[in-house]
């Protein structure tokens, strides 16, 4: 299986500190937010957008993966 690429998220991840106090803040676990930041891992639409909110970037360049294999549809 291919892993994401998902630099964007995992540096506004490490701006805001470390994947505990993110998960804690998003209210999800940090295994979660790692398997996420992998690449290993898409969330659903919500929590996609959270994560929007949450770092102030826009969904399509946090998760470019999921929205390059929208287009392929």
């Amino acid at each position: 299986m291919k892993r994401a690429k998902r630099e964007l998220l995992k540096k506004c991840r490490k701006s805001k500190g470390s994947q505990s106090l993110v998960a804690s803040e998003l209210g999800i676990s940090t295994v979660y937010v790692r398997m996420i930041e992998n690449g290993t891992y898409t969330p659903g639409r919500d929590l996609m957008f959270k994560f929007s909110n949450y770092f102030g970037e826009p969904v399509e360049e946090l998760f470019p993966d999921f929205f390059d294999n929208l287009s392929l549809v």
